[in-house]
């Protein structure tokens, strides 16, 4: 690991300062568990790490009249034991207590984990110059890809950490943006973009921007979500695919309803067309195949990991099953 500067700003407008001049080799901090393993591995070399440790106003989860808004710094562990969390997005709790370890959900962030970058092999060896650090191959493609996209991948095949996110976007929510050029709302599903965009980003966070929180909407009447995690080892493992369901639910039936997975594209991935199969009609295995069946059309598996369409159809019928329970 290289030598690097601390900067410590105590307000928004020290971070937007910070950010604010055109150079290169800022890198923000909220808990630094993923930060600091990219720096160890050589992969990124900080000039300055900005640590919004300090920062007030930034952590922090309100009720609202018309929803729940959830500070960027706050902690994984404070969101799985937050009362109004687990009231109204059970979901969200679920996916919160299935994040790595007790320990590092006690030091992760919100906005750490929507903003983590990905896992792959090849990204993280400093040896390794992909397209995602600015070479000409995705090494994947031809080579180990166990663990990687069946969705969405094309020039680069990683596939998106985040448990969180997931559940967020099948909520609804809305993320805030801050920066020297002001603030924006968008919704979080718009805040990803495949590697056919941006290869060398997972969102569209500009130069001198950072997330401040997400807005998650208020239930529905009837409203239901729940995550389901499916994994290698039993604890301290991140996503071979999961998914992320909310639906209002009256009897069997399903309306409003929101399926996003993880695990099996570059970007949370949501399934609209399962959402049009199963949407209105009776909750049954056969539809729950029958969604996972066109869903899986649009899926392009590489060599190692044609597992995972199994696994989606899993972890959705467990999922739908879940919420008519």
């Amino acid at each position: 690991m290289n030598t690097f500067k601390l900067a410590q700003p105590q307000t928004v407008d020290q971070v937007a300062a910070l950010l604010a001049a055109p150079r290169s080799g800022f890198f923000l901090m909220a808990g630094g568990t993923d930060l600091l393993d990219e720096m160890k591995s050589g992969v990124v070399s900080p000039e300055v790490v900005v640590d919004l440790q300090g920062v007030q106003g930034l952590a922090g989860i309100t009720a609202e009249k018309d929803g729940l808004r959830i500070g960027a710094m706050t902690t994984v562990a404070k969101l799985a034991v937050d009362p109004t969390v687990a009231r109204d997005h059970p979901g969200l709790r679920q996916a919160a207590l299935s994040l790595a370890s007790p320990q590092l959900r006690a030091v992760g962030t919100v906005g750490g984990n929507l903003c983590q970058r990905p896992r792959c092999w090849y990204y993280r060896d400093p040896q390794v110059v992909c397209r995602k650090k600015g070479g000409s191959r995705c090494f994947a493609a031809r080579g180990r890809n166990k663990y990687h996209a069946i969705f969405g991948g094309g020039i680069c095949h990683i596939v998106f950490p985040s448990d969180l996110a997931p559940m967020l976007i099948s909520l609804g929510a809305r993320v805030d943006v801050g920066g020297a050029g002001g603030e924006k709302t968008l919704l979080l599903e718009e805040f990803y973009q495949l590697p056919s965009a941006n290869v060398r980003r997972e969102n569209v966070l500009e130069p001198g921007q950072f997330v401040r929180g997400v807005k998650i909407p208020a239930p529905k009447a009837g409203q239901k979500s729940v995550y389901v995690k499916l994994k290698e080892r039993g604890t301290w493992d991140f996503a071979l695919v999961s998914a992320a369901v909310t639906a209002v639910v009256s009897g069997k039936k399903l309306s409003t309803i929101s399926v996003v997975m993880g695990g099996v594209a570059p970007i949370p991935w949501r399934l609209k067309k399962a959402e049009d199969i199963l949407r209105g009609q009776p909750v049954t295995e056969d539809l729950i195949k029958r969604a996972a069946a066109e869903a899986l059309k649009d899926a392009n598996p590489l060599a190692e990991n044609g597992y995972k369409t199994k696994l989606l159809a899993a972890a959705l019928k467990q999922a739908i099953l879940g919420l008519v329970a």
